[in-house]
């Protein structure tokens, strides 16, 4: 079969790889659709993540497919089942992270007989998570990144009525979105570069939608309102969501931030930064992390399964797999491109 390999920095490539085969715990999903991430953008301009055993990095964690075989001892997959495969699957598998990729014609999950268990010892549901008839596969491959939005949504603790601003419009900011509208948040500002990005962003559920060019904290304060902490100016968002990974933007939020105000982190910080610990005290404001999926992915097949969210949107690219190489092109351009999918005969 074909896979997709970084071989070192800035150097992926399609390759010739045997066809994997199952174990008696295991099971051969054949691939349908993979979605480009950001972190593969990372994981090819640095070269890859180690390999047990050495050897080219494959790619790709956003995946759904076909059940095309099971080993013996599996009782909870069956052959012709459509999937949602959970990536990256616990240190057994490491999905498209140092094991396994999904941006390959088949893939093998392995294990799936035992709990799932993250590195940080976290037990999650399963591996593979069936697709009602109602959803397609390409949708069956948004699972993973809505969960990533979704995770971070529900670390803010965003509740009905409140008001929330969302740094970022790429997939992430957009899947933050989509939950924090299906969570019952309307107030919704939305921050970016990318004029493109935005109009998705307010297809998407969005009230209000801001170009970081051109003050963006005056149109913020214009929509959410303005308020003071310690007699200092301050905008009336109770929370935020930062996608971005720019440091500029972290140190404005904690500037203009109301006293109380939650922020959620779920971006890559290329560098470490230095956090205005007085205003966090004075503040008391709430920072939290946000790292990848916990356990959403069965709520994000039931929420697209609702029919009360259109994530159509999202989706603005897609590319059979034999231009896969021109998918990460058009996903290293923000103003082009929402999220980009690679897509396979199923």
């Amino acid at each position: 079969m074909q896979q997709v390999v970084v071989y070192g920095p800035n150097d992926v490539r399609i390759v010739e790889v045997p066809d994997p085969s199952p174990g008696p715990d295991d099971v051969l999903v054949k691939v349908a659709a993979c979605g480009i991430c950001g972190s593969d953008a990372h994981y090819i301009a640095m070269g890859g993540l180690p390999i047990p055993g050495g050897g080219p990095m494959p790619l790709g964690h956003e995946i759904s497919g076909v059940v095309a075989a099971v080993g013996a001892a599996v009782r909870n997959a069956t052959v012709g089942q459509r999937v949602a495969v959970r990536a990256p699957a616990g240190p057994q598998n490491r999905i498209g992270n140092g094991g396994p990729g999904g941006l390959a014609q088949y893939l093998l999950v392995r294990g799936v007989t035992r709990p799932v268990t993250e590195i940080d010892e976290r037990t999650l549901d399963t591996y593979l998570y069936p697709l009602p008839d109602a959803l397609s596969l390409p949708q069956g491959a948004l699972v993973e990144p809505l969960g990533v939005g979704m995770h971070a949504v529900g670390k803010s603790e965003a509740r009905p009525g409140e008001k929330a601003v969302v740094f970022g419009a790429g997939p992430i900011g957009l899947a933050a979105i989509v939950s924090l509208r299906y969570r019952g948040v309307e107030d919704i500002v939305a921050v970016d570069l990318s004029d493109t990005r935005l109009a998705l962003a307010e297809r998407l559920g969005a009230r209000t939608v801001v170009n970081a060019a051109a003050s963006p904290w005056e149109r913020i304060a214009a929509a959410q309102g303005r308020e003071s902490v310690h007699g200092m100016p301050a905008v009336g968002a109770d929370l935020y969501i930062e996608t971005t990974g720019a440091a500029s933007v972290m140190r404005e939020i904690f500037d203009h931030a109301r006293f109380g105000a939650r922020v959620v982190v779920v971006a890559i910080y290329e560098r470490d930064l230095s956090l205005p610990f007085l205003q966090i005290m004075a503040k008391e404001l709430v920072v939290r992390g946000s790292m990848a999926v916990g356990h959403e992915f069965a709520s994000v097949i039931e929420m697209l399964a609702s029919g009360r969210v259109d994530v159509s949107p999202m989706l603005t690219h897609r590319f059979e797999f034999a231009r896969v190489l021109d998918a990460f092109a058009t996903a290293r351009k923000p103003e082009a491109a929402g999220k980009v999918m690679v897509t396979f005969d199923a």
